[in-house]
């Protein structure tokens, strides 16, 4: 199991709750955005897709300044990923 990282929770308020977890989750436009720890000091950020989905969900992790970036969710149709002959493998397909 991963270890524990620790979380902070603001409300609008400005309100904080803090807390520890392995994993969390956002809603992103009705996209299940997963943040988890995998070991020294990396995270790991995917998107759960459900079976049946016609759309592929892809992350763009763009910088904007020295110490902020910009996550942007991208919708790609699922259309010609069904039959494998039809895809070009990539740098940024994540398939083996």
């Amino acid at each position: 199991m991963n270890k524990p990282f620790a979380v902070l929770l603001e409300d609008a308020d400005g309100t904080q709750l803090e807390t520890s977890c392995s994993r969390i989750a956002v809603i992103w436009q009705g996209k299940e955005i997963w943040i988890q720890h995998v070991g020294g000091n990396q995270l790991m950020i995917g998107v759960d897709v459900e079976e049946g989905d016609t759309e592929y969900a892809n992350l763009l992790l763009r910088p904007m300044a020295t110490n902020l970036v910009s996550l942007e969710l991208e919708m790609e149709s699922a259309e010609g990923y069904a039959d494998e002959d039809e895809h070009e493998h990539g740098p940024d397909c994540q398939h083996n």
